[in-house]
């Protein structure tokens, strides 16, 4: 299979397309987003408006960046998010998309590593970051500067892998 590298086009993987963002994946986002399992560890579920200033942040920081958090869409249906919708949790997309997605970052865009971060009570989003090769140091855990002192999800935890451990990871 041949690899697109223009994230316009999206990046390929066996299942997926990860790409980015476009006005018919407003409606489909906002419902995932509205979605208290989805947002169990986030900070809050979004209402339309909140997540539509999400999208449009992420798309703005693509343009600045030329990298940004894509959307996910199965080649034979379509779905978006990279928060995944719940019906598809636990048949490997998210980590089928983050290998992807660690490809393009480390050969694509030459970043020297890549950090992930959570609450610490995501065990399914720690084990997808675990199996991804990235390790976890206690020190780099912080505590969210956008939550409120005392909110339950304010403590984050923080992975992180570089690009020589990726690249002994497909070594080995």
């Amino acid at each position: 299979m041949d690899k697109e590298h223009d994230t316009r086009s999206g990046l390929l993987t066996e299942r997926l397309i990860l790409r980015r963002w476009r006005e018919a994946d407003r409606i489909p986002f906002r419902s995932m987003n509205a979605d208290v399992r989805v947002a169990e560890f986030l900070s809050r579920a979004r209402d339309a408006a909140s997540s539509d200033a999400l999208m449009e942040g992420i798309e703005t920081h693509f343009d600045v960046h030329g990298f940004g958090l894509f959307a996910v869409e199965l080649r034979e249906s379509v779905e978006i998010g990279w928060r995944l919708a719940a019906e598809y949790w636990g048949k490997g997309i998210a980590t089928e998309a983050a290998r992807e997605v660690l490809r393009y970052g480390f050969e694509d865009v030459g970043l020297n590593d890549v950090v992930s971060f959570t609450v610490p009570a995501n065990v399914r989003s720690r084990a997808v970051m675990e199996r991804l090769g990235m390790v976890r140091n206690t020190l780099d855990d912080f505590d969210h500067p956008g939550l409120p002192e005392g909110h339950a999800l304010r403590r984050h935890v923080l992975y992180r892998l570089d690009c020589q451990s990726w690249a002994r990871g497909l070594r080995g």
